[in-house]
């Protein structure tokens, strides 16, 4: 009888205790934040006390599950380096292996920033035989939505093999390549991207629907689509939100094509997202950015354009950088274009230069600045010259010039050091200048590094569709 009574408590034990269990992005395989104080968290039964141990220190952390049964500690990470152990012991045992620490980056965005060898991609075609790399480490955010705040997501961290390279975004694999010849880290890279989406199913649903001017795009973007969201929040929910206590170092971002249909909407919405961004991981996260590419396709005349000005205009938020990719593109009437390499390699050389503090490596384009007028001659100054401007071939190509009367002409246009002369001779006083603003111009101005000048126009007059 006392046997039966002891196998009987033994059972009631174990049916009245529930083992440790761990959120998807906390895993073996996985890249902490180097130097750093981190979170870890998870679920368990109330007050189950839950040890956890590290093979980088000596030192035990102890903590106890709440009364909504989870978890979460904080612990301090040394420099880059691994691989490392974590074992945490509860009521169960789970020992994580082959830990690095080192630099974390999240890719977002659309198809253009989700595009991989998979897709199609040449230079990740070309790159993946050779892309064996112990210190790269991959997380895949599983798309997927929810119109709800989610705690956990599906994804799983994998070690750089040509194989895992082949499915991860070309953007980001060579983006993080880059980071990791220069500074010699572990780099993580965290894929959470959907083609075809707005930027608002990546921003929480009561941003957007509490702001009026956001709100009113709805009837452009929030329509039912077969192949991706549109729901403002829904991938910021199960995408995003379940991550926001795994410390990142930044953020890499590719979108803007499906918001070209409500472009005027885009330079609150963008600054609305960055901040609810950091605002999740309470940090102010660097974002560094692709400015869209011209496109034959868009509707309107101006609309991809228009797209590009508010994305300029984001560069008024502070720690975010832009990067101007319309040299990189050879068919205008394609909506992907294949270069993803020298997109990664730009976002890099931002985050190098600004975030890293590596020696100087040129890294903005130019944008507009100011533009003065002299009797018949427009003249335009622009910041981020360095050493001067050139074109690939002649003289700059793609300026239109106006006067009073609001018609616009092809300029001829000349470089003076750091500025472009821009006239024309039926027009005695100009009023306005454009550089390359419509939806699928490709320009031929570069500063002397080979940095491509960005797109503008002087005037806000109201642009004919």
């Amino acid at each position: 009888m006392r046997t039966l009574l002891l196998l009987a408590a033994c059972l009631f034990f174990k049916l009245a205790t529930a083992d440790i269990y761990l959120p998807s992005i906390i895993g073996s395989h996985m890249v902490l934040q180097q130097h750093s104080d981190i979170t870890l968290w998870g679920w368990c039964d109330p007050q189950e006390p839950i040890e956890i141990k590290t093979s980088w220190d000596t030192v035990t952390y102890k903590t106890m599950g709440n009364n909504y049964a989870s978890w979460k500690i904080n612990i301090r990470t040394p420099d880059a380096g691994g691989p490392y152990t974590v074992e945490l012991t509860g009521y169960n045992n789970i020992l994580l292996e082959d830990v690095m620490l080192g630099e974390i980056w999240l890719c977002g965005g659309q198809s253009n920033m989700a595009f991989s060898a998979n897709n199609g991609i040449t230079q990740a075609l070309d790159e993946a035989p050779n892309a064996s790399n112990q210190k790269m480490r991959f997380f895949f955010v599983h798309e997927t939505c929810s119109e709800t705040l989610q705690e956990n997501c599906l994804g799983e961290w994998k070690v750089c093999t040509p194989d895992e390279m082949k499915r991860f975004s070309a953007v980001g694999y060579f983006f993080g390549q880059e980071l990791q010849r220069q500074l010699n880290f572990p780099i993580g890279l965290i894929n959470a991207n959907w083609g075809g989406t707005p930027a608002e199913v990546w921003t929480p649903a009561a941003l957007v629907e509490q702001d009026s001017l956001l709100k009113q795009s709805e009837g452009k973007l929030w329509t039912s689509d077969e192949w991706w969201p549109v729901k403002p929040g829904v991938c910021y929910n199960a995408m995003i939100h379940p991550i926001s206590a795994f410390k990142i170092t930044g953020v890499i971002w590719y979108q803007g094509e499906s918001n070209t249909d409500a472009a005027f909407t885009y330079q609150k919405l963008f600054k609305t997202l960055i901040q609810a961004w950091r605002d999740a991981w309470k940090t102010e996260l660097p974002f560094y950015y692709v400015q869209i590419a011209p496109f034959s396709g868009y509707q309107g005349r101006f609309s991809g354009a228009l797209l590009r000005e508010a994305q300029m205009q984001c560069l008024n938020i502070p720690n975010t950088g832009m990067v101007v990719i319309h040299d990189l593109i050879t068919n205008v009437n394609e909506i992907h274009p294949q270069n993803k390499k020298d997109v990664g390699i730009r976002l890099a050389n931002y985050a190098l230069s600004e975030h890293y503090n590596v020696a100087a490596i040129p890294h903005k384009s130019p944008v507009f600045k100011n533009m003065e007028v002299k009797e018949n001659l427009a003249i335009i100054e622009f910041s981020n010259v360095l050493t001067g401007l050139k074109t690939t071939e002649g003289e700059p190509c793609c300026f239109l010039i106006a006067g009073e009367d609001k018609q616009f002409l092809p300029a001829e246009a000349t470089i003076s050091g750091d500025k472009v002369i821009v006239s024309n001779r039926k027009i005695k006083k100009p009023v306005a200048v454009r550089f390359a603003f419509s939806n699928a111009e490709i320009p031929n101005l570069f500063t002397n590094e080979s940095l491509p000048v960005a797109s503008f126009r002087t005037d806000i007059w109201e642009l004919e569709k």
